[in-house]
């Protein structure tokens, strides 16, 4: 190896951020204290469509989360009363708008509304108690090409910073099947971008799966991750009925690798939020369901 070679491979490898302790170490297994919430969103069968908010919360509380992830398009007062009835945390809140009205969209009205919809969102998860909202920053298609969509998407995303800084809360990224920011390298690099710890990370584990390595987005990604959302994904449903058929498992039964998951977040000092975007078992009823994922979360927290 040359010196410039050197050079620029010691200069990539340091903008990826320090590494941990625990992970020079490796010898002692860190003691961990992330705490488990539930996508709102996921709890739609058909008796919980009957339910309340309060009641939904209540069923969710039960099974043993300690919070949930809300959408920014609910009624905010009564998410405040089931918050305060339940004492259940609500860590991030999800952008209502970020799919009807990208932000990459060509259309400047669209972008508008979606900007709009991004700041709502920040001024929920504000009164909400959230430390930061997720984010789909827009997509890439056919009519929309990804260097239009990253200058869209960086552009747009700047306006709503100041708000973000003054409210506390962070603008944390998912990583969807949006064919946009497809590597860990460019996701850090789309972060590091607008030099604020404002912007970060909402990193989808079972996302990732299709084409990738979960636990290599997380060592890459290190302290830019926000929240985690924990899902599941079979490549071998994959391969058999098409891709979108990976996600139709149950947690520790796919390709997810959930302990080497968890040792890239210890080695990365990550020990907050993991929140539950999963298939749902057929045949449960909605609490069974919730208390056999919260269990399997257990599972993972302790591989």
């Amino acid at each position: 190896m040359n010196r410039r070679t050197f050079l620029t491979s010691t200069a990539a490898f340091a903008a990826l951020g320090p590494l941990s302790p625990r992970t020079l170490a490796g010898a002692t297994k860190p003691i961990r204290s992330h705490r488990k919430a539930f996508m709102y969103s996921t709890l739609s069968s058909a008796t919980a469509k009957t339910l309340s908010v309060l009641d939904k919360f209540k069923l969710i509380r039960e099974a043993g989360f300690a919070g949930v992830e809300v959408g920014s398009a609910m009624d905010q007062q009564v998410v405040l009363a089931a918050r305060d009835a339940t004492g259940l945390i609500i860590p991030s809140v999800i952008i209502a708008t970020h799919w009807t009205h990208p932000l990459t969209s060509p259309n400047p009205s669209m972008r508008e509304t979606g900007l709009n919809g991004l700041r709502q969102g920040l001024r929920d998860a504000k009164a909400y108690g959230a430390s930061s909202v997720l984010l789909v920053p827009g997509i890439v298609s056919k009519e929309i090409a990804y260097i239009d969509a990253y200058t869209r998407a960086a552009a747009e995303i700047t306006k709503a910073i100041p708000l973000a800084e003054e409210l506390g809360v962070a603008i944390a990224i998912e990583n969807v099947w949006n064919k946009f920011l497809l590597s860990p390298l460019e996701a850090a690099a789309f972060v590091d971008s607008f030099k604020t710890k404002a912007v970060r990370w909402h990193f989808d584990v079972g996302n990732v799966v299709d084409t990738g390595w979960p636990d290599q987005w997380v060592r890459t990604l290190g302290a830019r991750i926000a929240k985690i959302h924990v899902k599941e994904y079979s490549r071998k449903l994959r391969d058999e009925k098409g891709p979108r058929h990976g996600f139709n498992v149950d947690l520790l039964n796919g390709d997810s690798d959930w302990p080497a998951v968890m040792a890239a977040l210890d080695a990365v000092d990550y020990n907050g939020w993991l929140i539950a975007e999963q298939y749902r078992v057929p045949d449960l009823t909605d609490a069974a369901w919730l208390s056999h994922l919260s269990t399997k979360m257990d599972q993972i927290i302790a591989s």
